[in-house]
């Protein structure tokens, strides 16, 4: 009886602690304010396999699995260093001029990403485009080296997602 209350006593200290140490969710949503139509910008970002045609960073994008812009589809981006991202397409709407998609394999210091992008026209003729995901870090130590932390993925990601709609309005605008 003594053993069996000492062990629910350490698990009721352990638990909280566990669930502490866990990586928190972190997010990213940025933005940006096209002076195009809506349906202009959606042309240049709809497809599953162009990210390569307006995200500097990426050289190659390439459907390696399912049918482009069907939920389902696995694409493979081919990073301007070389590294590899494989990313499955969770959701698509050529209605509501948006998509979801995750990792499903990533070099990156963050795993249980998943991406929102939506393209929505404003009333003066503009064009917002958003770009969000929620993601943790993959290392679970409490304090893990810089280029692993929170800070460190959150700012990944968010250089990511400036450099693509920095150059998407840029070619928009500019085309």
């Amino acid at each position: 009886m003594k053993r069996t209350f000492a062990v629910a006593a350490l698990a009721a200290i352990c638990a909280p602690c566990l669930v502490f140490a866990a990586p928190k969710q972190l997010k990213v949503v940025e933005s940006i304010v096209i002076k195009a139509p809506a349906d202009k910008v959606w042309a240049a970002v709809k497809d599953f396999d162009s990210l390569n045609k307006w995200h500097p960073a990426v050289v190659k994008d390439e459907i390696v699995k399912g049918s482009n812009n069907k939920p389902g589809a696995v694409r493979a981006l081919t990073i301007k260093d070389g590294p590899v991202i494989t990313e499955k397409l969770l959701s698509f709407s050529d209605m509501s001029h948006s998509f979801s998609y995750k990792f499903v394999d990533t070099p990156f210091p963050i795993k249980d990403y998943v991406s929102a992008f939506h393209v929505k026209a404003n009333k003066d003729g503009t064009t917002l485009v958003r770009w969000s995901s929620t993601f943790k870090r993959k290392n679970p130590a409490e304090n893990p080296p810089d280029a692993e932390n929170d800070d460190a993925g959150t700012k990944l990601i968010t250089g990511i997602y400036q450099s693509g709609l920095a150059n998407l309005k840029k070619q928009v605008e500019g085309g």
